[in-house]
């Protein structure tokens, strides 16, 4: 079968590899019909990661069932799913008390596994044609057949769930005010999130100006950091005051004001957004952390930074008293609900597609995304 594969950083091609097969009798096959690139995809293309050449990229995946294996009883062949990026057994501990983002058995000595992901164990990604899914009746979402909301189904597999994670997290309620740093999918996400949730007031905070005007057309206000301190500008649009919550949706890759705003060399300064948020959110408020930090970062701006120890103005965060909670999405706990009010009319995420290419176009694609060139915010490739 054809797939994105990583040949080195700021390099992928589209290459024949073997295709999948049944290994367990809990496995299904999927041909894909739609797999997005993630932000997450780029710390690996662009080196900063320790994945090796030959991976096949892609954990935000859904298709069609080609194959099951024996003791998958739920779903069946024709089915149309879409797949958690979390890889889950269903049955650890972890799994058991729904953090499926950490499960113990599908990449031993490690809580957690994904799709195409260095580290994240041994699971081929889905910028493929096809794509084994194993403990198949648990992993795959059915959703109505047909194409009919493909684009919106597909977020399912990562930044929608994703976004009210940070939401979540946050514990954003009606009424509340919120800043989310980072206008990229998850944050477009997370605003969209804390919109549906209730919240009065989002802003978001970024400097790509498509982005931006992105995050504008839902309902949030748009804040430039390049421009002035995102905390000043906040506090002065709301009288002096901060928020009530922050959300963090751009992770250790944060870079300050004047930077380029079209890929290329960063200006990075990994704790900055942590602690504009805490500087931000008012007293007893809450931060909630869905971007992605890393224990080892081999492009780290400094030796701490390589080792993912940054610094944190934890006495500000102690002295507000602050609430923190991180961690990456567990994509069951939200998947199936989310899918349901697309459904019903009642959420539409698909307004952050702004390509649909054919995996062949794949490589240029992560030019582009990378670059943030030609408007490319989220992409999906078609097989």
């Amino acid at each position: 079968m054809r797939a994105v594969v990583y040949k080195e950083p700021f390099k992928v091609a589209v290459e024949n590899v073997a295709d999948p097969k049944i290994l367990h009798p809990n496995d299904a096959i999927v041909r894909i019909t739609s797999s997005c690139i993630c932000g997450s995809d780029l710390h690996m293309y662009e080196g900063r990661t320790a994945a090796q050449p030959g991976i096949v990229f892609g954990h935000e995946n859904m298709g069609v069932i080609e194959e099951v294996g024996a003791a998958v009883k739920e779903r069946k062949v024709g089915d149309r799913v879409v797949m958690p990026f979390n890889v889950a057994c269903g049955f650890c501990n972890n799994c058991l008390g729904g953090f499926t983002g950490f499960c113990t058995t599908v990449n031993p000595g490690f809580a957690g596994g994904a799709y195409g992901y260095v580290s994240m164990g041994p699971w081929v990604g889905g910028q493929a044609e096809f794509l084994q899914v194993p403990f198949a009746d648990f992993n795959c979402l059915p959703l109505p057949a047909g194409t009919e909301h493909e684009a919106a189904f597909a977020l399912l597999a990562d930044i929608f769930p994703t976004g009210y994670h940070g939401a979540e997290l946050a514990g954003v309620k009606p009424g509340e005010s919120v800043a989310v740093f980072g206008a990229g999918p998850v944050g477009l996400m997370a605003a969209y999130s804390c919109l549906i949730r209730g919240a009065a007031e989002v802003y978001v905070v970024d400097h790509v100006k498509e982005r931006l005007d992105m995050a504008e057309s839902i309902g949030a206000t748009p804040i430039n950091y390049d421009t002035a301190s995102p905390v000043d500008q906040i506090k002065e649009l709301r009288g002096g005051s901060g928020v009530d919550k922050g959300i963090d949706a751009v992770g250790y890759q944060a870079t300050k004001a004047g930077s380029s705003a079209v890929g290329g060399e960063q200006d990075e300064v990994p704790n900055i957004v942590l602690n504009q948020l805490i500087d931000v959110v008012n007293p007893t408020g809450a931060l909630g952390i869905p971007g992605l930090y890393v224990p080892s970062d081999p492009g780290g701006v400094d030796a701490n930074a390589a080792r993912g120890a940054l610094s944190l103005n934890f006495g500000q965060l102690f002295e507000k008293g602050l609430k923190l909670a991180t961690g990456q999405c567990n994509v069951k706990q939200y998947n199936a609900q989310l899918r349901d009010l697309i459904i019903s009319g009642k959420a539409k995420p698909d307004f952050v597609v702004s390509h649909e290419v054919s995996l062949d176009e794949g490589p240029d694609a992560y030019v582009k995304f990378d670059r943030r060139e030609d408007g490319y915010t989220k992409v999906i490739l078609h097989p």
